[in-house]
């Protein structure tokens, strides 16, 4: 087996190297993906709201990695529909249910961050 040019680096050169590759893929999404700026418009808001909440710490926590979950997810199918779309823009079965998969994904990650912040907010007003 070949060793690939691309992973010839290791230590603090790697995590550099990967800290700017991560920049760069959240560059990228907020240009070229409106779904992850309006998620990102829509996270931002409420992980302030989060902060500043009179909640627990824990709860917070729980509030904030749901938003950013969303995040993550939604940068994941970005990537997915980026790679088939790359393969071919022609109409395939399989491109089609990647696709339908990644956006599953994202909408069970807003499912989930409905559900957190509705039971945080319950448990506080109830």
């Amino acid at each position: 087996m070949t060793k690939s040019p691309f992973k010839g680096t290791t230590g603090f050169k790697r995590i550099w190297n990967a800290y700017h590759y991560s920049l760069a893929g959240l560059v990228s999404a907020y240009r070229h993906e409106s779904a992850f700026r309006q998620e990102v418009a829509l996270g931002l808001p409420l992980v302030i709201t989060a902060l500043v909440f009179p909640v627990s710490y824990l709860s917070k926590a729980l509030m904030i990695c749901t938003v950013l979950l969303v995040l993550i997810v939604e940068l994941l199918n970005s990537g997915i529909e980026a790679i088939v779309d790359r393969v071919s823009l022609e109409t395939h079965e399989l491109s089609k249910r990647a696709k339908d998969i990644g956006s599953a994904a994202v909408f069970i990650s807003l499912i989930n961050c409905i559900l957190v912040w509705a039971f945080v907010l319950l448990d506080q007003f109830l």
